[in-house]
């Protein structure tokens, strides 16, 4: 039996040159594995046909956009996922649901090979096969830009020379990569980091210069996912896609960072991600309102690990499970209602509400009504400045004490 190859298909020039490519380079027959994340473009039966037409000898082609928001944009948002302080983790979210569908095909074909286009200086490449292989350890991985030469101009000579049904002409300086949580623009006059972002690279934002009028909207959250906007009862998906619509008229959600890779190269990245923004500011402000201080310390440390480790290719790993599973549990009590303001690039929160909150007004208010015992302060305050102050007496009574005869800049 003729070996099978599933290759992840984007519909792309390079994805469908590389259909022939490995197939001349290995022999295998090649199923194109098409996955739909929202990223928008061409229909999935176009896309499941031109990769026929291409040489796969089957098309598996899913439309995960549900799955992707329910299931890895929703846990992205309960851990408040933003890696270096700033990227929503875009591309790393997405590969593991493209990657389950890659395996699933490569089972349900009989395939020992899973392909993928990454280059192999990129993050992409390890998230892929670590999934892959965290998935299916039996399965081998390929990557035809990296293992089978197959470059840009190869690229558009095989199309040309085979009569591929793809575009060869047009050439993006950009490597683009989208979905319904964000999109993400790299190379081109981008790598010199001096280079100011021009205005057409974006596409999910308009100019935060010149926004239109200011956007109230009121989201609400059940257990740390957004449930209602407005009022008006919304699926994960639409909850992204609407903030997506309103934040991105708004200008919310352009980020411009140098980052970290995996690989030990740092990268000049673009991101444009409006909704995820929007909906971690959010997010954030609710739990505010809700964690208690110690647990709301405790997972800003297990946030920024779980982003670490997704950005890193780790999705399936028993670490990030783990992790999950206290995420998992904080967000008992994250309910209620966030007002924003969207305008200008920024989204604003200006009030907030929970019933599952540990907000006391009785307690926090200075006016009539306050229920906070004042009386039990003084002993808390001698009790918790006690270590300090011991540590402070053995300082002075050993010669070590803060020097408090100076005059520096003092006058009398």
């Amino acid at each position: 039996m003729t070996e099978r190859i599933v290759l992840a298909y984007s519909g792309g020039l390079d994805t469908s040159v590389a259909i022939g490519w490995i197939h001349d380079a290995t022999g295998a027959d090649v199923i194109a594995c098409a996955v739909d994340v929202g990223q928008g473009g061409e229909d999935l039966e176009v896309i499941r046909q031109r990769a026929l037409d291409c040489g796969a000898v089957e098309a598996y082609v899913a439309d995960a956009r549900d799955e992707f928001a329910e299931e890895y944009c929703m846990a992205a948002l309960k851990a408040n996922s933003l890696y270096m302080d700033a990227y929503p983790n875009v591309s790393a979210i997405s590969r593991p649901v493209i990657t389950k569908h890659l395996v699933k095909a490569a089972k349900k074909f009989g395939a020992s090979t899973v392909a993928h286009g990454c280059t192999g200086k990129g993050n992409d490449q390890v998230r892929f096969e670590v999934s892959i292989t965290s998935l299916a350890p039996e399965l081998k991985c390929i990557a035809p830009v990296r293992d089978l030469a197959l470059t840009r101009d190869k690229a558009i000579q095989y199309a040309e020379e085979k009569g591929l049904p793809i575009e060869t002409t047009k050439h993006n300086p950009f490597s683009i990569d989208q979905n319904v949580w964000g999109r993400a623009i790299e190379t081109g006059f981008l790598e010199d980091i001096w280079n100011e972002p021009t205005k057409d690279i974006f596409s999910y934002t308009d100019d935060p210069a010149f926004p239109p009028v200011p956007d109230e909207v009121v989201i609400t959250f059940e257990r740390g996912v957004p449930v209602a906007i407005d009022g008006r009862t919304v699926t994960p998906l639409e909850a992204i896609q609407e903030m997506n619509r309103r934040a991105g008229a708004q200008g919310i959600g352009r980020i411009d960072i140098v980052e970290d890779r995996l690989v030990g190269i740092k990268s000049r990245e673009v991101y444009e991600a409006p909704g995820a923004m929007a909906l971690i500011t959010a997010h954030q402000e609710l739990e505010r309102v809700t964690l208690e201080r110690e647990q709301a310390r405790f997972k800003r440390t297990v946030g920024d690990r779980w982003t670490e480790m997704v950005y890193d290719g780790q999705w399936f790993s028993p670490l990030k499970k783990s992790l999950d599973a206290f995420i998992e549990d904080t967000q008992h009590y994250v309910n209620g209602e966030i007002r924003m303001t969207l305008h200008g690039g920024r989204a604003t929160v200006t009030g907030r509400r929970s019933e599952t909150g540990l907000y006391d007004f009785n307690l926090a208010t200075y006016d009539e009504g306050d229920t906070f015992d004042q009386a039990s302060a003084r002993g808390f305050i001698d009790i918790y400045g006690l270590a300090a102050k011991q540590a402070a007496a053995r300082d002075v009574a050993f010669g070590n004490g803060e020097d408090l005869t100076s005059d520096d800049g003092a006058s009398a």
